[in-house]
């Protein structure tokens, strides 16, 4: 997503061009792409982002990128005001993210297992999500003491009320759900902005195979 700050009349992603936007090197290549694509931005408007929220916090039109989970809880906590979240996949943005990468060999040769380690990452999502998340909870504090409890909680809270990992094809499939035709659509995108050639075997970056089972449901 966009981060803004309140009454800068920066409340939508069409009201950003031209604007600074301060983004990661890596999202030049992914989310950018659409974004100037779809709503006509260029490069000239990117600033780099560190992933320090000093820059942002000290600016009234700053727009910076972040995680619905974690910058907006703290830039109110900081400042005593909401800010503006737009949430790329809102503005159209469908890329999966949160993936589950694996050697194409160790499918060919050991799919069971490939099976039973995506199982357990889909029961896990539900289990933390759905039940009793205090024991991830310990484990995210213990290797990052940065997450408070106020901090994950307003994260889970979040998550659920924007169906970030829960809704759209989960809810018919369960949790890792993906379609073919959610791949064809950002591959044309993805083949349209130049990032990819036209000619490229999308097929060969998925497979279904391990999904869309209704695992944990």
């Amino acid at each position: 997503m966009l981060i803004a700050h309140a009454g800068q009349g920066n409340d939508n992603l069409a009201a950003l061009k031209g604007k600074p936007i301060l983004i990661s090197t890596d999202a030049r290549a992914t989310w950018w792409q659409f974004l100037k694509r779809l709503y006509g931005y260029d490069d000239s408007q990117i600033r780099p982002y560190t992933f320090n929220m000093a820059p942002f916090l000290a600016d009234k039109g700053a727009i910076q990128q972040g995680y619905l989970s974690s910058e907006p809880f703290s830039i109110e906590k900081a400042t005593g005001v909401k800010p503006v979240v737009m949430l790329l996949a809102d503005g159209g943005y469908n890329a999966y993210s949160t993936t589950i990468e694996v050697a194409q060999k160790l499918v060919d040769e050991k799919p069971d297992l490939v099976q039973r380690f995506v199982d357990a990452s889909i029961k896990g999502c539900y289990a933390y999500h759905d039940k009793d998340p205090s024991a991830g909870n310990a484990l995210i504090k213990k290797d990052n003491p940065e997450m408070t409890d106020d901090l994950i909680a307003n994260g889970i809270k979040l998550m659920n009320e924007y169906g970030i990992v829960d809704s759209g094809d989960t809810k018919q499939l369960g949790i890792g759900a993906m379609t073919e035709a959610r791949w064809a659509e950002f591959f044309k995108f993805a083949a349209d902005a130049g990032i990819y050639p036209r000619d490229l075997d999308v097929r060969k970056a998925y497979t279904l195979r391990f999904v869309n089972k209704r695992v944990g449901m």
